[in-house]
């Protein structure tokens, strides 16, 4: 299991990468139809004024054996699910994985929808399910926000559970006032037809089932990474037990060798020690000779 996840780790990672340009890309065009004052009517974008009900995205695994993959994303999520009790909010669990499901179905969580048999291997079709149906949600009204909560991948060694606002978009990533003022500001020079507002707001589903199929694919390219180090944790557990053991047996065989030994030893002194007999010579004179015929 170790060298089957240590060759799924480098067609994941690739995948991750690959993901990058089309979401750097979507995430730029968004920015130049924001700038150019298409948000007015999008919905995605404005946002509720208060938020009552709280949708989450959690992403874990289908399987076990990864360490503490799985374990770290319920926590972060039951963290968030309990300070939303404490303040008065409600909330509602969009459980992707088999462990998230089984995990907050069995402790009696609301249960919004659940999505398993995928999670190592994700694909485009599934986020786009996924992204039409929080956005669906958030549009009938049912949550006032969606959150991703899943284990984004660094490199083979480091990963870290991330938490990450999906409906409404983060206005400071659209916005001309974002982070990429230069490629916001460039949008003066574009014309666009039809007019930005209905650009935009064909554009933000797919933008929303961009953001959940790269979130998925990092935690696909997490869990492998788990995965290896937990089952090679799990080997070298095994042959240093292995070791422990061959060295615990040896030193028993040893113990018992050394005692057939020295019961041998000691039962043939014992024997060697009854053969010895006291011999008395008694003088009973001179022998008569046997009378003849």
């Amino acid at each position: 299991m170790e060298l089957i996840a240590a060759s799924r780790i480098v067609k994941a990672q690739q995948r991750v990468q690959a993901a990058v340009p089309y979401s750097d890309q979507i995430t730029e065009v968004v920015k130049h139809l924001a700038a150019a004052g298409g948000e007015a009517r999008t919905p995605i974008l404005e946002g509720r004024p208060e938020v009552r009900t709280k949708c989450y995205v959690v992403m874990t695994a289908d399987r076990g054996l990864c360490g503490g993959y799985n374990a770290g994303v319920l926590r972060a999520t039951e963290g968030e699910i309990k300070a939303d009790i404490l303040a008065g909010k409600d909330y509602a669990i969009v459980a992707i994985g088999r462990k998230a499901e089984t995990y907050f179905r069995f402790r009696g969580y609301k249960m919004a929808a659940n999505y398993a048999g995928f999670t190592d291997n994700p694909t485009y079709e599934v986020a786009k399910k996924i992204g039409q149906d929080v956005v669906k949600r958030f549009l009938d009204g049912e949550v006032d926000s969606v959150e991703l909560i899943y284990t984004r991948f660094i490199s083979a060694g480091s990963q870290e559970v991330v938490q990450r606002p999906l409906v409404p978009l983060d206005r400071e990533l659209v916005s001309a006032d974002g982070p990429d003022e230069h490629a916001a500001g460039g949008a003066a020079g574009y014309e666009f037809e039809p007019d930005p507002s209905t650009i935009l707001e064909t554009l933000m589903p797919r933008y929303v089932e961009a953001r959940v199929y790269a979130a998925l694919l990092n935690a696909a390219a997490s869990e492998h990474a788990f995965r290896q180090r937990a089952m090679k944790s799990a080997t070298d557990n095994a042959e240093e037990l292995i070791k422990n053991l061959s060295r615990i047996m040896n030193r028993a065989r040893q113990d018992s060798i050394t005692t057939e030994i020295m019961e041998i030893v000691g039962g043939a002194e014992a024997l060697s020690g009854g053969k010895q007999v006291n011999v008395q010579y008694v003088d009973l004179g001179p022998v008569a000779e046997p009378a003849s015929n």
